[in-house]
């Protein structure tokens, strides 16, 4: 017979610093044995990653300044979900657009994360883009800030692996979501999600 789970309860919370895309706050949780205990974390509003994959077996790689590491990082097509409403798969389709000036024939969800839950309740999205076809020229989203300073390449799937492998691309959806994207190529795309799969609660 398994024993039963303590339920961890919000007896109060505290919001320390609020901005348009995260927050932070203490919340006093209730602990096994009695008693509360302060816990720190950031809100999130959360993320979609792509992999972008075209008809020669290449994935779209952008490399872009971080300024909380201080260096640029191979990452995916990728964007907060920060648009009120918007349907998770239409985030993606909106950011390989404006990121890689893409488009997407056919979208699938690939693998779903927790990208720090000791301090964060970030969840993020990593949807796989099949069947691209460039973004007419005069329809391109005017990329600013970091963005402006994008670079955009494409390298064959397992050459990215590869990368992952030895340390050379380190963000957490990238590596999960190319990961997730060799393995399901594999099995055939066998175990691929539908777009509007319910996010894990």
């Amino acid at each position: 017979m398994s024993a039963v789970e303590h339920r961890y309860e919000v007896a109060g919370r505290r919001e320390r610093y609020a901005g348009k895309i995260f927050s932070v706050v203490t919340d006093e949780v209730t602990m096994p044995g009695g008693g509360t205990s302060a816990r720190d974390y950031v809100r999130h509003v959360g993320a979609v990653a792509v992999v972008a994959l075209d008809d020669a077996g290449q994935v779209v790689l952008v490399r872009q300044y971080r300024h909380p590491v201080g260096r640029r990082l191979w990452e995916l097509p990728a964007g907060l979900m920060d648009v009120s409403g918007e349907d998770l798969a239409a985030a993606a389709a909106r950011e390989l657009a404006e990121e890689a000036d893409l488009t997407a024939g056919s979208i699938d969800v690939l693998v779903d994360l927790h990208s720090s839950p000791g301090f964060s309740d970030e969840v993020v999205r990593v949807f796989l883009a099949r069947d691209l076809a460039d973004v007419p020229v005069d329809q391109r989203h005017e990329r600013s800030e970091e963005e402006a300073d994008l670079q955009v390449v494409r390298v064959d799937l397992d050459e990215a692996v590869r990368m992952v492998l030895d340390g050379e691309i380190t963000n957490a959806s990238a590596v999960a979501g190319l990961l997730a994207a060799a393995r399901a190529r594999d099995a055939g795309w066998s175990a691929l999600r539908r777009p509007d799969a319910p996010l894990p609660r």
